[in-house]
């Protein structure tokens, strides 16, 4: 199956695009509001179910043929959509039975979005009918260039805990395990007496007096986004069936902690091209960074190839509690950095900016103040740009090292009752990032039982579900030459999370040479320092907060040593020769400058070099391909700076030469095809 929108020759570039929430003599001003954009494709039906069958049986089909003739009349390519996120009214009249319940028991209602009970009957064989009558329907016309089926799935609405969830819940156990005598062996149900004598005496993790059983919890997670997976499966199928030729996707959001109820690395496996929505959390940090980590996340679920951003904001959202304007050039920045990081466009929700519904404050490409406004002049001025990168399509972006990261380990993490709340693995996560980020090094994710012998440098920042395989796995890649770098509590449990036979860090403690007798958290306001060890190549003194460990070397030679608190004397980060490769522990959490001196030590063990001459927040990032090999030069920052390149090329969004050092200005993006 393709991987690419057809008939597309150009980089995406376009929106949501919801005609039906205006009179149609709008749509031929939106035409031609498209066309000075430089608009290739917009994703359109993904919420319009209740129009297409306004009764049950009863289908009208008409706006659409005049919507998707109107597109292909004006060159503009439809991302057409399934509109299974949204059953209409007269559904849930018939069956309010697929309306989700909630883990405390209560059903939701019919009046937002995402309101679905996966495993509901009724909603699967209506979702079929739909998504069948739309591909009989436009599997030929001329303006068809993908299939968008639902949208966002798991938000807001991932599990459902009704009595025919509990039903598929058993059917699913036993398929995986095959008895209750093993589901209880997984669950470690001797504990608190809660064993089962028969799958039909098994419910959903509902609300109980206390923690339930963890190892229930993780399993439900599974089996909910198995349940929506398959949900997705099927309406892809038809559409591969009744459409071949045309690929199908549904868009991601792989970085924003609002959907950590999906498992996009098995998801990316059923997709023909991954797509995936991405906005701006501003809470403080930098927006941009986080922008890339989705970039570079989404692209490794992808496993290397491009894929597209589907949805971004060209401004504010509506839907945080506080929702700034971006700033001048930074739409463009946004956007640009995507495509650097390997999306075949960059598309907005929405075209047209909303009068009505929950959604009326979100930012479009066509705002409420209309054409003549700041948003709608950088739109036209971003559809230029993307419009002289079309070359780049099909080519790759080149990584330097690569981040573990693990969603169900995630999941298991984040139960109740762990050692401290205040843990967080996706802080970790994100400052490892960072780090890497300020480095000029540019990430692939990868699971933990993924090939990793490309990378010189692999960094863990929270794995704390390993199982055996994914121990091994690092284990191997160490032996053979890579440079390993662990933060604590990793290791620690096994898919069933259940604690590892011996020794802390379970899974983890042969390849890191140590173990850990026993976690000891801080509380609040509480801090250590690490000193050098003697002999040691460490210089500086180091800072630690929230966790420590009683760390007992295995082989591994302590670099730092905890200063003071309860485990003064003990190692705090140690570093292990294995093979011809080498593997680093941090057993407490570091602040930023703290982990760069300890990524410093690693990076000089993989022989990655840190990258000098480029100022903090100028991005830097590189495509290749058949095409040639391109460099995106992004500078976030209030400051004119020079970016060094390796050779002459062409700055494409100038057309001027460059032989030498390229001045980036301040806000400003380049991008040069280099010669050869």
């Amino acid at each position: 199956m393709p991987d690419t929108p057809r008939g597309l020759t150009r980089l995406a570039f376009g929106a949501d695009y919801n005609p039906e929430q205006w009179p149609e003599n709008v749509w031929r001003e939106d035409m031609a509001l498209m066309r000075e954009a430089g608009v290739t494709m917009v994703s359109v039906g993904i919420f319009s179910w209740a129009l297409l069958e306004p009764e049950p049986g009863a289908h009208d089909f008409g706006w659409l043929d005049r919507l998707l003739d109107l597109l292909h009349e004006n060159g503009v390519r439809a991302d057409l959509g399934t509109p299974t996120v949204c059953p209409p009214a007269w559904f849930y009249r018939e069956h309010p039975e697929a309306l989700p319940v909630t883990r405390e028991g209560v059903r939701l209602s019919f009046g937002s979005r995402g309101a679905i009970c996966h495993n509901s009957p009724a909603y699967r064989a209506a979702a079929a009918d739909i998504t069948e009558r739309l591909a009989r329907r436009y599997a030929d016309h001329p303006a068809l260039a993908l299939w968008h089926v639902h949208n966002e799935y798991g938000v807001p609405v991932s599990a459902c805990y009704c009595d025919t969830c509990a039903a598929a819940f058993r059917v699913w156990l036993g398929e995986r395990y095959g008895s209750v005598d093993a589901v209880n062996e997984a669950w470690g149900t001797a504990f608190w007496g809660q064993r089962y004598g028969g799958l039909d005496q098994i419910d959903p993790p509902r609300l109980t007096p206390t923690a339930c059983n963890p190892a229930q919890q993780l399993d439900y997670r599974r089996f909910a986004d198995a349940a929506m997976r398959g949900n997705f499966v099927r309406e892809r199928d038809i559409l591969h069936r009744l459409a071949p030729g045309v690929p199908v996707t549904t868009n991601f959001m792989t970085a924003l902690s609002q959907c950590d109820s999906v498992d996009y690395w098995a998801w990316g496996r059923e997709v023909d091209l991954v797509t995936n929505d991405h906005y701006l959390i501003t809470d403080g940090r930098r927006t941009h960074v986080n922008l890339a980590m989705a970039a570079d996340l989404t692209r490794s679920v992808a496993g290397g190839r491009p894929w597209l951003l589907l949805e971004h904001s060209t401004s504010g959202v509506n839907w945080q509690p506080r929702n700034p304007a971006k700033a001048p050039g930074q739409m463009a920045r946004n956007s640009l950095a995507h495509v650097a990081r390997g999306s075949e466009g960059a598309m907005f929700f929405q075209w047209r900016q909303s009068r009505r519904g929950a959604e009326k404050f979100h930012s479009a490409m066509v705002p409420h103040a209309g054409t003549d406004s700041r948003v709608w002049r950088e739109v036209v001025e971003l559809g230029a740009d993307i419009g002289a990168l079309a070359d780049v399509r099909g080519t790759r972006t080149e990584a330097d090292v690569a981040v573990v990261w693990d969603w169900q380990s995630w999941w298991a993490q984040n139960l109740e009752w762990r050692p401290s709340e205040d843990h967080d693995p996706r802080e970790r996560a994100d400052t490892a990032y960072e780090a890497l980020y300020d480095r000029h090094l540019t990430v692939d994710f990868a699971a933990p039982e993924a090939d990793l012998s490309a990378y010189p440098l692999v960094v863990v920042p929270a794995l704390y579900l390993a199982t055996r395989e994914a121990g091994d796995n690092l284990r191997a890649y160490v032996e053979n030459g890579g440079t390993l770098v662990v933060s604590y509590f990793s290791g620690i449990v096994d898919e069933h999370d259940a604690v590892h036979d011996g020794p802390h860090p379970g899974a983890l403690r042969d390849v890191l040479g140590l173990t850990v007798e026993e976690f000891s958290p801080l509380l609040p306001g509480q801090a250590v320092r690490l000193a050098p060890a003697p002999g040691a190549a460490a210089a500086a003194e180091l800072g630690g907060d929230v966790w420590t460990e009683f760390v007992v070397p295995r082989g591994a030679e302590a670099v730092w040593e905890y200063a003071d608190g309860l485990v003064a004397g003990r190692p705090a980060v140690t570093r292990h020769r294995l093979g011809r490769g080498t593997a680093w522990y941090v057993s407490t959490r570091l602040d930023a400058a703290g982990l760069d001196a300890v990524l410093d030590l690693a990076c000089a063990d993989a022989g990655v070099a840190r990258r000098t001459g480029l100022p903090r927040d100028v991005e830097v990032v590189r495509r290749a391909g058949d095409s040639g090999r391109y460099v995106f030069a992004i500078n976030h920052t209030a400051a004119d700076a020079e970016v060094p390149l390796e050779g002459a090329g062409t700055e494409l969004l100038g057309g001027g030469r460059v032989d030498g050092p390229l001045a980036v200005p301040a806000g400003a993006v380049r991008i040069v095809r280099l010669d050869g």
